[in-house]
């Protein structure tokens, strides 16, 4: 080529790349492409063009077609910065990332000042997982350049992950301080306060996000998460709707508005809310679960299991389902699956898999061992010790020691119609007693008895579970005793974060707590022998009777049932048992039903959970070639009436492995025989326990067969039973079972035992209360 035709294609180029360059700088991309491919045409080693055409093609996200100029282009010239850097950002794209880096390892060793490349590095990083390699390679990015906004905030989102959160909020800070209207910098500091459990900054935090963005879905749903965690549970609903507005398929938003609106007792919405979130994504699990649960407050039992199942059917390991659908499967007494699903959970328990609530396997199984391992898998996982309050530092002793009674059950409840004259029973010179209620907003007779009862009556259900810990150190909580344990609307956590320096499990829970921060435990010698210790996570407290509590005040109506108002036949022995329908096991029933067909003309007087439950007991007994009309169901009804209505049945047959413990005081209360079989869990001994203390061992029995020869010979013989009922009536006023001050006293010289232990710098042992009263002759008190 002449030296003239040189020159005017090299202008032709630089006019073609200047014009090129022009409309690239302008967004116009397709006419920009255009000239630089004219620019090839004349000059097939044009760098620029090849660089350029692959940034083009990555802001046009033909990413494959990026690499190919790029490629071309650093054959032209290997040694680029810009282009190495691009190369990176295009392979990241197409997920070739060891690539990715390996270009941006390039470009650093060319231009080893080059903080962009160290930054995107580290995204590159982050996206693999190689958390602490994305740290190094975002600090080399601050230390070229320390004004980095973009770098601080990625490498707080790396710490973030990493959970080193107080880094993490450090690096947002300094992000945020360079660049005050950075939102998402903004966003996740709220998200690292969250985690630190600092709610009031994680939302100062949100809200200065979103007075920066107000279209910002996630930072009005983070907002809203923020608000939930403390209960503020109407405001957290009018966030999350915030987001739904601005992205109306946000999925998530519309499940944790369901939380919400069930925490308010608005099911229905909260059905609502869920369903809309699976219409956007049908296998969105946690909605379908969460969906489950709010059919489960509308008593919608088998709504409820469907959207289990179908959790399990994405997810086959999500946390303890397996254990929950099978505890609503015996709800409603339905054990097409029974067996298959009990060995499964129990398999998977013994794998130290998360299968079941503690709750429902006591409910299965008499084996404290498995009981114990239960515990301590869902405890680990649902509830773990939490120091980040520090620990308790001793105070010199008190002449009051400070009681704390935790519960959500301060109303008309079972625990509570068992322990109410206790609270008004405690000696007040010698104890202070405060009550934490976190139970549903029900201010009904045994409320409002139970409230008068205590120096303070404190109301806890809108703060969080560090909050009511620390409210009970600030308040001087002696012994914190958590009458809930792991059953329904457990708080477990206001004790993990030590609520007290001693803490004790009572009564609300038949079994070990299964964790290193409840201390004690109380029992007696027949719930759990010496042999059983050591499937206790706790230390024993031995009352010397029975461990349960009980309120003579319990009134029994004088109304007089007719059998034809129960549904009963007028001729024909009446067995009754008023136990929770999920206790009944399909062994128990089966010897129920043996147990029928040996006693003609008897009948079985059940309490009525819910419909699927009779209809499929009704079922079964057909299948056993039982009359299904010689089970009669009744409802629940007020306490007095309901042991009134007692009186109509010959003998109460207990419920094996959980069995009865306030229907059987009621029961023995109303001065109806209770037959139990006594097993190896806490939750098996129960009736044996109340039993022995009311001096009936006669009726406690240690095998289905035993159980059985003895519950029809009762009901066939007359006399026999007579003799029992008599015996029940002269010891319900002369034996311990209902002598309430003679058990309040013992249950005070244990809190006293353990606070003078305590205080002696002694750790917890097991601890015998002697009875004062065992060497006198019984007595027959007011």
């Amino acid at each position: 080529m002449k030296p003239t035709q040189l020159k005017n294609q090299k202008a032709r180029v630089a006019y073609l790349f200047q014009k090129g360059l022009a409309l690239h700088q302008k967004n116009k991309l397709q006419e920009a492409k255009v000239v630089y491919e004219q620019i090839l045409k004349i000059h097939p080693q044009h760098f620029d063009s090849y660089a350029l055409l692959g940034l083009l093609s990555g802001q046009t996200k033909q990413f494959t077609q990026a690499v190919d100029f790029l490629t071309k282009a650093l054959q032209i010239n290997p040694y680029h910065a810009e282009t190495c850097f691009n190369m990176g950002l295009a392979l990241k794209q197409l997920k070739r990332f060891d690539e990715s880096i390996a270009s941006y390892d390039k470009a650093i060793t060319i231009k080893p000042d080059y903080a962009e490349a160290y930054s995107t590095r580290g995204n590159v990083l982050q996206e693999i997982k190689r958390f602490d390699e994305a740290v190094a390679s975002y600090e080399g990015a601050i230390r070229i350049r320390p004004d980095y906004p973009e770098a601080l905030y990625n490498r707080g989102n790396v710490l973030k992950e990493l959970r080193r959160f107080e880094e993490a909020l450090s690096s947002y800070k300094q992000a945020i301080l360079i660049k005050p209207l950075f939102a998402e910098a903004l966003n996740n500091q709220g998200l690292v306060l969250h985690e630190l459990r600092r709610f009031d900054e994680a939302i100062a935090s949100y809200e200065h996000a979103i007075s920066i963005k107000s279209d910002y879905p996630e930072a009005h749903y983070n907002f809203g998460n923020a608000l939930l965690e403390i209960k503020r549970y109407e405001e957290a609903i009018v966030s999350y709707k915030k987001g739904i507005r601005i992205k109306p398929d946000y999925v998530e938003a519309f499940s944790n508005c369901g939380i919400a609106l069930i925490e308010l007792k608005r099911c229905d919405e909260a059905v609502v809310s869920y369903k809309k979130a699976i219409l956007f994504r049908p296998d969105y699990i946690d909605a379908n679960y969460n969906l489950g649960n709010a059919l489960i407050k509308l008593k919608r039992f088998n709504e409820a299991l469907k959207s289990y199942i179908t959790v399990l059917e994405v997810k086959p390991d999500y946390n303890f389902l397996i254990g929950l659908i099978q505890h609503f499967e015996m709800v409603m007494c339905s054990w097409e699956n029974f067996d298959n699903q009990k060995n499964l959970i129990l398999q998977k328990i013994h794998s130290k898999e998360k299968a079941s609530d503690p709750f429902t396997v006591i409910t299965l199984v008499d084996d404290p061992s498995t009981i114990r391992l239960c515990s301590e898998i869902w405890v680990k996982e649902m509830s773990p010790s939490n120091n980040s309050l520090g620990p308790i530092y001793k105070n010199p002793k008190k002449k009051k020691i400070t009681l704390g009674y935790y519960s959500a059950d301060f109303r008309n409840h079972a625990i509570s119609f068992l322990i109410a004259e206790l609270f008004e029973l405690h000696n007040q010179d010698i104890f202070e007693i405060v009550a934490f209620t976190f139970g549903p907003e029900v201010k009904d007779e045994m409320y409002n008895r139970l409230s008068k009862s205590f120096n303070q009556f404190i109301d806890v259900r809108n703060k969080t579970d560090e909050e009511v810990a620390v409210l009970s150190r600030q308040l001087g909580i002696d012994i914190a005793i958590d009458l809930v344990g792991l059953t329904g609307d457990c708080r477990p956590k206001i004790f993990s974060f030590r609520a007290a320096p001693i803490q004790v499990s009572y009564l609300g829970y038949p079994g070990t707590m299964g964790t290193n921060y409840i201390d004690y435990i109380i029992a007696d010698n027949t719930l759990i022998p010496a042999k059983s210790r050591e499937f206790y996570s706790e230390k024993i407290i031995y009352l010397p009777n029975s461990y349960q509590v009980n309120d003579r005040k319990k009134i029994v109506s004088d109304k007089k049932f007719s059998r034809a108002e129960l549904g009963l036949p007028e001729e024909g022995f009446v067995f009754c048992c008023f136990n929770n329908n999920h206790k009944i096991l399909p062994k128990t029933f089966l010897g129920w039903m043996r147990i029928l067909k040996a006693v003609k003309s008897s009948v079985l007087l059940l309490l009525e959970d819910n419909n699927w439950s009779a209809a499929n007991l009704k079922s079964e007994a057909e299948k056993q070639g039982v009359e299904a009309s010689r089970l009669i169901f009744v409802k629940r009804m007020l306490l007095p009436e309901h042991l009134a209505r007692h009186r109509q049945a010959d003998l109460f047959l207990d419920t094996f492995p959980y069995n009865a413990h306030t229907t059987a005081s009621d029961a023995l209360w109303a001065g109806l025989p209770v037959l139990t079989k006594m097993g190896e869990s806490f939750a098996s001994r129960v009736a044996a326990s109340l039993l022995n203390a009311i001096d009936l061992p006669e009726l406690i029995t240690s095998s289905q067969e035993q159980y059985e020869t003895l519950a029809i010979e009762l009901a066939t013989n007359p006399a026999k039973l007579r003799g029992i009922k008599a015996k029940l009536e002269s010891n319900r006023l002369t034996t311990p079972l209902f002598d309430t001050p003679r058990f309040t006293k013992h249950l005070e010289d244990s809190y006293t035992r353990i606070y003078e232990r305590y205080h002696a710098d002694l750790l917890p042992e097991h601890i015998y209360i002697e009875d004062e009263y065992k060497y006198h002759k019984s007595k027959q008190w007011n």
